[in-house]
């Protein structure tokens, strides 16, 4: 009997294994090693960085802040329609109030062309002024905005850059949730959707060993080391994260890691990818993993000053070579 149980539980340990290794495994490298001197772009895109997270999110903007809440999606609007951009608004009621998630297309706006979805929610947990969660989403979806209209894919596939509301509680995860609002109309709408990055809190890293943590057991897969973006979703959305890490890796010279897990997995399902999961287009949330790195999460010491614009600049500038090379790819 004793045999036995150890069989059993030595085939139980080998078999989650597997699963582990299959779960976290992405194509290429990650880099490694110092990162190269900064470029004028990447001087730019910093600087336009810090400025928008400073304007959207220095004080707490959500249900309970309606004022600054409606600021932020104010400045978003006027920044988009400054680029050329022609706004649209998705508007709908929630507790009594009117919200709004805001979007742009970029390239063919065609309901025959294949689609990528780009998000951020725009709206702060509770008191936290939310610079890194997610002022750091919405300035990275704003600069990429900016970035593909300076040299837009025309004749390319069909690009919607949406930024949501609602995505912190008391709403996440319900009907009011603005990008599960939005999921729900595009998959009505028979649009053809390739899959969805979610912008989420992007911008702290540290160099310090034991500056992250994960999950059990992914813990025991990853570097404890603070320095690089992860790319993550649900198994069902493996080949998605997959070939997006691949092209990560291939244009960027700045440290990554991907891998996907069960929604049971602790913050594997924490941002609007989710809603997308939930009616069957491919998603992932790039992301410095929030809670499992950033020591302000969801504080009210989660402000501008805490973002380290020049590293999620060379990020953005690498997620806006992964458009453009998916965008080639269909075109």
């Amino acid at each position: 009997m004793a045999k036995r149980i150890l069989t059993v539980a030595v085939l139980l340990i080998l078999t989650a294994s597997a699963y582990l290794m299959w779960a976290t495994s992405v194509p290429g490298q990650s880099y490694t090693g110092p990162l190269p001197p900064q470029t004028a772009s990447q001087a730019l895109l910093s600087d336009n960085l810090r400025r928008h997270v400073t304007a959207i999110a220095s004080v707490p903007h959500n249900i309970y802040f309606r004022t600054n809440l409606e600021n932020s999606g104010n400045y978003i609007e006027q920044y988009l329609t400054d680029l050329g951009y022609k706004v649209h608004l998705q508007k709908f009621d929630a507790k009594s109030h009117q919200f709004r998630n805001i979007e742009v297309i970029v390239g063919n706006d065609s309901r025959n062309s294949e689609t990528l979805i780009i998000g951020a929610h725009y709206d702060s947990f509770g008191k936290a002024p939310g610079a890194n969660d997610n002022g750091s989403g919405v300035a990275a979806l704003l600069e990429l905005a900016r970035l593909f209209k300076e040299n837009t894919m025309v004749n390319g596939p069909k690009i919607r850059l949406v930024f949501f509301v609602n995505e912190e509680p008391p709403h996440f995860k319900s009907s009011n949730m603005g990008s599960l609002v939005y999921a729900k109309a595009i998959k009505n709408s028979g649009e053809n959707i390739s899959g969805m990055f979610s912008l989420e809190t992007m911008g702290y890293y540290s160099d310090a060993p034991n500056s992250q943590s994960y999950p059990w057991p992914l813990n025991l897969r990853y570097s404890s080391v603070g320095n690089f973006i992860a790319f993550v979703g649900q198994t069902s959305s493996r080949s998605f994260v997959r070939s997006t890490v691949e092209s990560f890796r291939y244009h960027t010279r700045f440290p990554s890691i991907g891998g996907t897990a069960p929604a049971i997995a602790t913050g594997i399902d924490w941002s609007d990818h989710w809603a997308f999961e939930q009616v069957g287009i491919p998603a992932l949330m790039i992301t410095d993993t929030a809670i499992f790195r950033y020591p302000h999460y969801h504080k009210i010491s989660d402000t501008p000053d805490k973002i380290d614009y020049a590293k999620l600049a060379r990020v953005i500038e690498g997620l806006e070579a992964v458009v453009r090379h998916w965008g080639k790819e269909r075109g």
